[in-house]
């Protein structure tokens, strides 16, 4: 039976989504996760909501227990998850609004438990991380935002930084030169973790600025960022319901 888990990130946490919402507080082995878990359907689906940096947003990127998330989420038996990120651009065609289907990640991240094989004491292990976003989700949301309008990139490469303070021009211009398409705090370490334990993984990020390698453009704060994602929150929900019907189908 499908389960979706979705990971709401920045300006999508509305519990409304789904139909006869309940919470329910969740314990993993590596801890508490970022938030109490919603429980309910999308179009007879049964979708569990989790929502990235808490309920108040008092998380951190580094503070966020991403293993526990995981694990939450397999413990309720989910069986696929699509998570939401605002995102910085990194290229002059991605602009602000734009969704990207995200399918490689440049991990940068510095201070994080970003895997379930810290030990090998059970056995050697070393996850296969080719290709790390599904690839029937990725296609699934791709169509999806484009029926609805939207316009959308099919991929894109993501660096992760720990944040949570911003890229130094010269760190965005790097990224730039080493293929990077976006920038955000926190993909790389929860599609790692998701291809570890099993859970087939699709993110949508959104642009909401440049970041700062384009000096022809003024530098924007983390309040102006949330407000262009929470502007277009709801083509987010709007994508994801369709994407839940879809998958569920």
């Amino acid at each position: 039976m499908v389960k979706i888990g979705l990971i709401g990130g920045s300006g999508l946490d509305d519990p409304q989504i789904l139909q006869d919402a309940k919470e329910i507080n969740a314990d993993t082995p590596y801890g508490k996760p970022s938030s109490a878990l919603t429980l309910g359907r999308i179009s007879n689906v049964d979708t569990v909501l989790l929502t990235r940096h808490g309920k108040k947003h008092e998380l951190s990127p580094t503070e966020v227990n991403y293993r526990a998330n995981i694990r939450a989420l397999k413990d309720q038996g989910v069986t696929h998850i699509l998570a939401t990120t605002a995102c910085g651009s990194l290229r002059e065609d991605i602009k602000r609004g734009d969704f990207i289907i995200l399918d490689q990640f440049i991990d940068f991240a510095k201070h994080r438990k970003n895997t379930f094989h810290e030990s090998f004491k059970n056995g050697m292990e070393h996850p296969v991380m080719a290709d790390p976003f599904d690839a029937t989700l990725r296609k699934t949301l791709y169509e999806t935002s484009v029926e609805l309008g939207f316009r959308t990139h099919n991929s894109g490469t993501v660096v992760t930084i720990e944040g949570p303070r911003f890229s130094t021009r010269a760190e965005s211009k790097m990224f730039r030169i080493w293929g990077a398409d976006v920038i955000n705090m926190s993909v790389a370490t929860e599609v790692a973790l998701a291809n570890e334990a099993g859970i087939p993984y699709a993110a949508v990020a959104m642009s909401t600025d440049y970041d700062c390698w384009k000096e022809d453009e003024e530098i924007v704060s983390w309040q102006e960022i949330l407000k262009v994602f929470e502007r277009n929150a709801h083509n987010v929900t709007e994508l994801l319901i369709k994407v839940v019907e879809k998958v569920g189908s």
